[in-house]
C-alpha cells in the first residue's frame, strides 16, 4: 500500500510496519476517500486519484508541517473542495501547510497567508494584504496582465479601489 510509505519516518529501517500503522494508514486513506483503491498499482489510478493516495501518504506521517507542491494538479472540482476542506482542517488542529498554488482566482478563498516570490521574496503576509496588483506585478511582472485583472476585481470585491494605497489605515 503506497499510503504505508507515509509511516516510515516513524518505524525507522528495520521495524515492520504494526497494526496501528495500519489503522492510520487506512484512516488518511478514507479521508481522502481513496480506501477502494487501497491495493490497486498506482500506475493505473488516474492523475486526480494519484494525487489523492499522494496526500493520504502525507496525512498519515502525521507531521506538524505539511509541504506540498500543487496538491490540486489534475483533480476535479469536487476532489479539489475536498482537498481544501481537509487541508483546513488539519490547519484548525494546529498543522502548518505549505502550499505551492499558482491559480490565483483561487487564492483568497482558500489560504490564509501568502508568500509571493520571483526568484526572491516579494511579500509575505495575510492574504488579504498581500494579494494585490502592486505585489503581483513585482511578483510576476507585466507579462501577465490577467493577474493584475483578478487582483483588481479582488480589491473592488473587499470595496478598495485599485491602485491606492492603503498603508496608511493601519493601526500602529
Amino acid at each position: 500500500m503506497w499510503v504505508m510509505m507515509g509511516r516510515y519516518g516513524h518505524l525507522g529501517l528495520v521495524k515492520r510496519p504494526a497494526k496501528r500503522d495500519r489503522e492510520i494508514a487506512i484512516a488518511a486513506l478514507e479521508k481522502v476517500r481513496m480506501l477502494p483503491f487501497a491495493n490497486r498499482q498506482i500506475s493505473n489510478l488516474s492523475g486526480g486519484q494519484q494525487q489523492r493516495i499522494f496526500l493520504a501518504r502525507a496525512l498519515a506521517q502525521e507531521a506538524d508541517v505539511y509541504l506540498m507542491d500543487e496538491p490540486f494538479a489534475g483533480v476535479d472540482a469536487a476532489t479539489e473542495s475536498s482537498i481544501i476542506a481537509l487541508l483546513k482542517e488539519l490547519r484548525d488542529v494546529g498543522k502548518t501547510i505549505f502550499v505551492v498554488h499558482h491559480d490565483l482566482t483561487t487564492v483568497e478563498h482558500y489560504f490564509d497567508q501568502l508568500i509571493l516570490l520571483n526568484m526572491r521574496l516579494v511579500a509575505y503576509g495575510d492574504t488579504a494584504e498581500v494579494f494585490t496588483p502592486e505585489l503581483l506585478q513585482k511578483t510576476y511582472g507585466g507579462r501577465l496582465t490577467i493577474l493584475n485583472q483578478v487582483a483588481e476585481q479582488a480589491e473592488k470585491l473587499r470595496g478598495r479601489r485599485p491602485g491606492v494605497n492603503y498603508d496608511d489605515d493601519k493601526l500602529s
